[in-house]
């Protein structure tokens, strides 16, 4: 059966495209009614032992889960975001386009609610804010020992993780990165207050980064317009101005970052010239989980699929072998991605290929109806009406489907037309 979103993009121009995923990012609310089309994610209280209080949390499980807690239906990465309030829902519209689009795998997002994000997000104090006493590690250890374990066990994850923050935040995930990087697979720091405490970080960094070893970690770093006129990145080094000590220290660790790169840690950079401090959150959430997610694109060509000799069955699986040493588990072709490409090969009548395609969803997701839906289409296609009865019916036992229903029966009409004449 043709995805909603296959046949949208079939029968609709690039702009009416553009304002459908501008409706993503606009009609995102949370409420904790499941199967509502305009629900991103639910509240969740856990009682913290480390923190001496109850947390809340913000929990989005993918559409392609149902948005239920059901484990039967896969397991799925976990992107950690501080700061939830303020990020969830655009994180939310992100992970889910991407995921339709075949750009990540679908995505659980847990959406930490700050109680005190200045004492959460730092450690020891800063001469601008003398009266905050930074708590961070505390709040690190809550999320490391209580908050993490509790979301592996009630809910369908996978093990690998992402933590991403702006700001403040965006101390906090270089903190990790540089004291407990095991914790998490990929950090993204927007814009991060590494200036906090007489940018401290930074001189832990110098010993920590030629040492440590990265390999399999992913670090993106986002950096906001703070200049004035005539400033670039590179006069601004030269600045003791501190309206622009965040900049600087995020130059800072860029340097080290670049210096050390023996320690096989993958990242990258990018400052937004036409963005500040809080518009750059939205573009640099979706270019840094582009980038993190830079493997799992599947790139094909139209003299590809146009080449009756291309196996594309055979390239899913190779490129899928890949994403799996990436993610660090076994990653199966994902079900909406190859449906679509058999019926892209329906349409180019090379039936073989669709039936390669469909019998490879069959064989990746036995419960699913609609892979023996699709496959009873390519036989009503070729005229395989035998063949099409079986799939549809093995359809219908696993889901009632009633366009499956309705096909099925036709079929069957039909057949008994012709026994009667």
């Amino acid at each position: 059966m043709k995805s909603r979103l296959f046949l949208f993009l079939q029968n609709h121009s690039l702009k009416s495209c553009f304002y459908f995923v501008i409706i993503l990012f606009t009609t995102a609310q949370v409420h904790a009614q499941e199967n509502n089309p305009f629900t991103t994610g639910f509240a969740e209280t856990i009682s913290s032992k480390i923190l001496g209080q109850e947390r809340t949390v913000w929990i989005h499980i993918p559409n392609s889960n149902g948005g239920n807690k059901i484990k039967d239906r896969g397991r799925y990465p976990v992107l950690y975001l501080l700061d939830g309030s303020e990020n969830f829902n655009t994180v939310v519209s992100i992970t889910e386009h991407m995921a339709e689009t075949s750009l990540c795998p679908p995505m659980i997002v847990v959406g930490i609610v700050q109680a005190n994000r200045l004492s959460e997000l730092t450690t020891g104090t800063d001469k601008e804010l003398p009266d905050v006493d930074g708590n961070g590690k505390n709040f690190m250890a809550f999320v490391e020992k209580e908050l993490i374990p509790y979301i592996d066990a009630n809910y369908p994850t996978t093990t690998y993780k992402t933590l991403i923050g702006h700001s403040l935040g965006g101390l906090t995930v270089i903190n990790t990165l540089l004291h407990t990087p095991n914790l998490f697979n990929a950090y993204v720091s927007l814009d991060g207050s590494l200036w906090w405490n007489n940018e401290k970080i930074l001189e832990e960094a110098k010993t920590i980064l030629p040492v440590q070893h990265y390999k399999g970690k992913t670090l993106f770093l986002a950096m906001a317009n703070r200049l004035e006129k005539g400033v670039d990145t590179l006069s601004v080094q030269k600045d003791t101005n501190n309206a622009t000590r965040l900049i600087r220290s995020n130059l800072a660790f860029i340097k080290d970052l670049t210096k050390y790169k023996n320690n096989q840690l993958y990242f990258t950079y990018k400052f937004y010239p036409d963005d500040n401090h809080s518009s750059v959150r939205l573009i640099g959430e979706y270019d840094a989980l582009r980038f993190v997610f830079a493997f799992y694109k599947l790139k094909l060509y139209d003299s590809e699929l146009a080449n009756p000799n291309f196996n594309i069955d055979s390239v899913l699986v190779a490129h899928y072998k890949k994403v799996s040493d990436n993610m660090g588990y076994s990653v199966k072709p994902d079900e909406s991605q190859v449906n679509n490409l058999g019926y892209q090969m329906i349409g180019k009548k090379q039936y073989k290929k669709a039936e390669r395609l469909f019998k490879l969803n069959v064989t990746n997701y036995p419960s699913s109806a609609n892979c023996y839906d699709s496959l009873g289409d390519l036989y009503l296609e070729t005229g395989e009406k035998n063949k099409a009865i079986e799939a549809f019916k093995k359809a219908l036992t696993l889901k009632e489907i009633p366009e499956t229903k309705e096909k099925l029966e036709r079929i069957l009409n039909e057949a008994k037309k012709k026994v009667k004449s």
